[in-house]
């Protein structure tokens, strides 16, 4: 026997007695696993890569595989178990309990315990599934009804959070689907009792979904994101079994289940982010952290990005196209999000007098907004082509607001240099006055930005070139044409040099 049992129920006259608890258990090694930081990537793996690797079942004759859904596998492998591309660890843990007769020993005792009459024995379904919830670690599960019953839990464990207890929820339904969906492909003709046990393992951990999302107080959105995953996920593992003429009515109940769990989980997806929002919308300081923070990247515009970098995330690791395409409203709200904090901050900034902070806080947090979300998800590059970066084009956003930023801040500033010739006198007069003014709208310009911020170091540089290429190249070919104006300018603070350094010292906030 592999690993994981460490005996087996004796078959009485009256069937199995309840299985004894494995002197190894699983429950560590599921606990062990992480399941936050690295999302669950779904993707469809044949039965013959599934970790089944000849336990007892073979010897009794049972089938080997499912119907595909995939008509072009090969060698006659179906698609069927789900694995995780990144940490198939749990994948594997239930492969091994199916392997070690553990979940069939666990079927049979709750089919004892039910009261359907066909069955042997009357009793409580919950009673027989306390030791299975127990190594899964989910036995709260049972113990808890209502939001009273889950804040009672936390309270009398303090060293327990709503977080972990998501974790653990999401741990068990993987190891539960992948293990029954395992063993309704390997024995087809015990394929009603696994499935009525699924069926009840998996009602009794969607009917605590909503009270966990009540009281969820931080990070609601991401654990939410977890969760629905990994019901989209779960319930894509049935696909190719139910497409079976033969498969038990009873999972086409446990599929559309999971279908429901995972479209109400959408809507708790997009009512967190209304939430948002509101709470964005109504926040009294844009105008004084604008200020205070010298047109920095604002918390706000950080906040929300989180939550887009938590559903690109969740939308990329839901690898499968067809996943994607059965729950795909997860890309849409991201694009309407991205939409929708753009013109928040456009609209925000305009509480800002001074235009020049306002287009120096537009292009710093289109900048960020951009950046972030090109370093995120992958597969989300096509919406790159609405959020182009200064290295692309000119007619980019980012560009857009940088130019406004260099016309406002520093245009009156070469504006003071005359473009006219006037003859003698007039002339040197003119040209030695729009030196003054000059230096003056310089020195005053840069007095009033020195302390303002630009985060991003790459953003930072190319602001300070594109300044020096504006300003300063037009003071050199100034001062070029005008050879007799050396001597106001020598070697004191109005020199093209002096003046480049200076630039070279501000937006370090």
């Amino acid at each position: 026997m592999a690993e994981g049992l460490g005996s087996v129920p004796e078959e009485s006259a009256t069937g199995f007695t309840a299985p004894i608890r494995p002197a190894n258990t699983y429950r560590d090694r599921i606990r062990s696993v992480p399941v936050r930081g690295a999302p669950i990537r779904w993707n469809i793996l044949p039965l013959s890569q599934s970790g089944h690797n000849g336990s007892s079942y073979s010897s009794s004759g049972a089938s080997n595989s499912c119907p595909s859904n995939n008509s072009g596998s090969s060698g006659g492998a179906a698609p069927v178990f789900a694995a995780l591309e990144e940490n198939d660890v749990l994948m594997k843990i239930a492969h091994q309990m199916v392997n070690d007769e553990y979940v069939w020993h666990m079927v049979q005792a709750f089919a004892d315990a039910s009261p359907a009459p066909a069955l042997k024995f009357g009793g409580s379904p919950d009673h027989a599934l306390k030791n299975w919830f127990s190594e899964l670690d989910v036995d709260w599960v049972l113990q808890i009804h209502d939001e009273h019953g889950l804040r009672r839990l936390l309270r009398d464990k303090p060293e327990t959070t709503t977080q972990d207890l998501v974790e653990k929820w999401i741990r068990a339904l993987i190891v539960i689907t992948a293990s029954i969906t395992k063993l309704v492909c390997a024995f087809p003709h015990r394929a009603t009792a696994v499935a009525l046990f699924g069926k009840a393992s998996i009602t009794k951990l969607l009917d605590v979904v909503d009270v966990i999302i009540t009281v969820l107080e931080t990070e609601k959105l991401r654990a939410v994101l977890d969760m629905f995953t990994c019901v989209c996920g779960v319930s894509h593992i049935f696909t190719p079994v139910l497409i079976s003429p033969k498969h038990p009515s009873v999972l086409n109940e446990l599929g559309g289940m999971l279908e429901r769990q995972g479209n109400r989980l959408s809507e708790v997806i997009s009512s967190t982010m209304e939430e948002v929002r509101k709470l964005v919308e109504e926040d009294d300081s844009w105008a004084i952290e604008i200020l205070r923070g010298g047109g920095e990247v604002h918390n706000n515009t950080r906040f929300i990005m989180d939550c887009i970098v938590s559903m690109s995330n969740a939308w990329t690791s839901m690898g499968s196209p067809a996943l994607r395409c059965n729950f795909g409203n997860l890309d849409s709200l991201i694009y309407r999000t991205i939409g929708y904090l753009k013109g928040l901050l456009y609209t925000k900034s305009g509480s800002c007098s001074d235009q020049s902070l306002r287009y120096l806080f537009l292009l710093n947090n289109s900048y960020f907004i951009a950046h972030v979300f090109s370093q995120s998800s992958g597969s989300f590059n096509p919406l790159m082509s609405n959020l182009l970066t200064l290295k692309l084009a000119p007619a980019s956003e980012c560009r857009k607001y940088m130019d406004s930023y260099l016309d406002v801040s520093w245009g009156h500033v070469l504006s003071c240099i005359p473009k006219s010739r006037f003859p003698g006198p007039i002339h040197r007069w003119i040209n030695t006055s729009s030196l003054v003014k000059f230096e003056s709208a310089f020195h005053k310009t840069y007095q009033t930005q020195k302390l303002w911020k630009v985060p991003d170091p790459e953003l930072r540089d190319a602001l300070r070139m594109a300044i020096t290429e504006r300003v300063i190249s037009g003071y050199r070919d100034y001062l070029e044409e005008h050879p007799e104006l050396g001597k106001h300018v020598g070697c004191q603070s109005s020199s093209p040099e002096v003046l480049e350094g200076m630039l070279g010292e501000l937006f370090e906030g």
